[in-house]
Parts: structure tokens; C-alpha cells; sequence
């Protein structure tokens, strides 16, 4: 008996001999990171709101919110959470940090139920839950981050044609979104906005990922800040973060927060995954099973953010004097009366 339970023990440590101590750091930093971020969203959308009482929306153009102290609140908390997450970057591989961004969506859905008054139904809770148990399933049977000993390394791998090409059509879609469809459809279809942010989103985190690379390579001795190619990585780095950080702010001040989180995060995190399979081949050191049991966690995480979004859709059926209720006291804390222009686009966008 005394053999068999010692066997057992073995073969369970040897079952999770995988999970490394980079992997552990990156898994910790990137916990920490959602924290951070998830209540970012609502204390931005605070501040959002307050600042669309008094001059004009982000959602229609406006930068009042720059003025808005309770919006700095909500960057700085970000900022710390993507600092957290960059740094999770460097020490683990993208398909598994990126999708631990599950947890920000609980945080947030469940804070702006409780501070922001967004209604989160039964269904939502079940979906928090499915983002949890999908997450749990990538990080036991996530890959083992590549050896890298260059910035150089990085470099040629983004510099393959099959990243090239992801890259060019990537950039094509933004423009056309950007010049082609926000002017028209920016305010009346979600996926607008957040089609911009997650496409720029997933080239912003492979730059990132090198240049957290970078600094982890100088910080061991090894100084990478001579290479031009570290600077280039910065320069994208900064590029995409700041097109992103305009758009998500257009999506969350048009729509709810608790839509506008988990959409964004199941594109984001699709085309982040992508991505990083393109760039770094996290998939050639793993086994099929392993692939495909990433691949189950993650459509579980996807079954849980369309519960979320369609918790917007039960909540959108109450009875008609219910709804118009529910509109009006909106748009009290808004500050913007019934026959407000943001009102109606934000009404005219959860019509089925």
C-alpha cells in the first residue's frame, strides 16, 4: 500500500513537473495584472460619466475626461495592472497570460453590477464561472516558454513571412475600420471599437513580449538596449497602447461596461493567441492533446463571456415601462436628459 500511494504521489508531481518557475511567476504576475485592471475599467467609466455631465463624451469626440481626476485614477490603476501583465510576459508564453484576462472580466462585470448599477443576471454569474474553470484548464496545460537569448531572436521571428503577412492584414483592417466604419457605425455596433482595439491589441502584445524579453536579457547581464531593434519594439509598443487606450475609452463611454469587458477580451485574446502561435510557434513544443486541451479551455472561457453578453440581451427584455424606467435613471446619472443624442445611440445599440 505504502508502494502504491508513494506511486501515485510520484506520478501526480510528475503530471505538473510541466508548470515551471517562470511559468509560476508569470502566472502570479498576471493574476495580480487582472486585479488591477478589472477595477480600472469601472473607475474609468466613473469618471467617464462624470465628465460627459459636464462637457462632451468621449463616445461623440470629446476629451473632457482628461480633466477628470477620477479618470486618472482609473489609468493609474491600469497602468499598474498592465505593468503587472507586461512584465508576466516576459516569463511565460502568451497563451498563457493572455487568457488569465477572464478574471478582469469577472471583477469588472460584478463591480459594475455593485458600484456602476448595471444589472448582472444569474446567467452572467454561470458565465464568470465557466471563464474561471476555462482559465484554470490553459494554465495547467500551458506550454513551456521558449529560450530566447537575444533580442535578435525575437526579431527574426517577427520578421518570417508567415508574421509578416498577419501583421500587413492586421493593419489593412484597422485603417479600414478607422476611416471606413467608426464615422458611421462607431456608435450604433459594438464590435467597431472593439474590432480596432483587440487587432491592434494582439501586435501590441508581441511587442511587448520582446521587449519584456529585453529588459528580463539586461537585468541577467546581458545588456539588449544596444540592439536598434529594442527601440523599434518600444516604438510599438507605445504606438498600439495609445490607439488602444483612445478606443476602448470610445467603447466603454458608448456602451455597458459589463458588454463592452468581455467582448473586447474574447477578441483580444483570440487574435493575442493567434498571434503568439504565428510568431513564436508556442504549438510545435506541445502535444496534440495538450493543444487541443488548451483549445477546450479556452472555448469554455468562450461559452462564458456569451453568457455575459446575452445577459445584456434578458436584461434589454423587461417590459416596456420598465425599460423606459430603467433608461431614464441612466440617464440621470449621466447627466443627460431622455431626448440625449449618446441615449438614444446607446439604446439604438442592443436592438438585436
Amino acid at each position: 500500500m505504502a508502494t502504491e500511494g508513494q506511486s501515485h504521489h510520484m506520478s501526480w508531481r510528475d503530471s505538473y513537473k510541466g508548470m515551471s518557475s517562470d511559468n509560476i511567476k508569470g502566472l502570479i504576475l498576471a493574476l495580480s495584472s487582472s486585479l488591477f485592471i478589472g477595477a480600472s475599467f469601472i473607475v474609468k467609466k466613473k469618471g467617464l460619466k462624470k465628465a460627459g455631465a459636464s462637457g462632451i463624451r468621449a463616445g461623440v469626440g470629446g476629451y473632457s475626461y482628461l480633466y477628470e481626476p477620477l479618470w486618472w485614477v482609473g489609468m493609474i490603476t491600469m497602468i499598474v495592472g498592465e505593468i503587472a501583465n507586461f512584465a508576466a510576459y516576459a516569463f511565460a508564453p502568451a497563451i498563457l497570460v493572455t487568457p488569465l484576462g477572464a478574471l478582469s472580466i469577472i471583477i469588472s462585470a460584478v463591480l459594475a453590477h455593485i458600484i456602476l448599477r448595471e444589472r448582472l443576471h444569474i446567467f452572467g454569474i454561470l458565465g464568470c464561472a465557466l471563464c474561471v474553470v476555462g482559465s484554470t484548464t490553459i494554465v495547467l496545460h500551458a506550454p513551456q516558454e521558449r529560450g530566447i537569448e537575444s533580442v535578435t531572436e525575437v526579431w527574426d521571428l517577427a520578421m518570417e513571412p508567415g508574421f509578416l503577412l498577419y501583421a500587413a492584414l492586421v493593419i489593412t483592417a484597422v485603417f479600414i475600420l478607422i476611416f471606413h466604419f467608426i464615422p458611421q457605425y462607431g456608435q450604433t455596433h459594438i464590435m467597431v471599437y472593439i474590432g480596432v482595439c483587440s487587432l491592434v491589441g494582439s501586435l501590441s502584445v508581441m511587442s511587448v513580449k520582446a521587449l519584456g524579453i529585453a529588459l528580463k536579457l539586461t537585468l541577467s547581464g546581458m545588456n539588449q538596449l544596444v540592439y536598434p531593434q529594442t527601440w523599434v519594439f518600444t516604438l510599438v509598443v507605445i504606438t498600439c497602447v495609445l490607439t488602444q487606450m483612445n478606443y476602448l475609452n470610445k467603447a466603454l463611454d458608448t456602451f455597458n461596461t459589463a458588454v463592452v469587458s468581455p467582448i473586447y477580451y474574447v477578441m483580444f485574446t483570440s487574435l493575442t493567441i493567434l498571434a503568439s502561435v504565428i510568431m513564436f510557434k508556442d504549438w510545435d513544443r506541445q502535444s496534440p492533446t495538450q493543444v487541443v486541451t488548451e483549445m477546450c479551455g479556452f472555448v469554455t472561457i468562450l461559452g462564458g463571456t456569451f453568457l455575459l453578453h446575452r445577459t445584456k440581451d434578458m436584461v434589454d427584455g423587461l417590459p416596456t415601462s420598465m425599460s423606459s424606467m430603467r433608461l431614464s435613471k441612466h440617464a440621470d446619472e449621466d447627466g443627460i436628459d431622455g431626448e440625449g443624442i449618446p441615449l438614444r445611440r446607446q439604446d439604438s445599440s442592443r436592438s438585436p
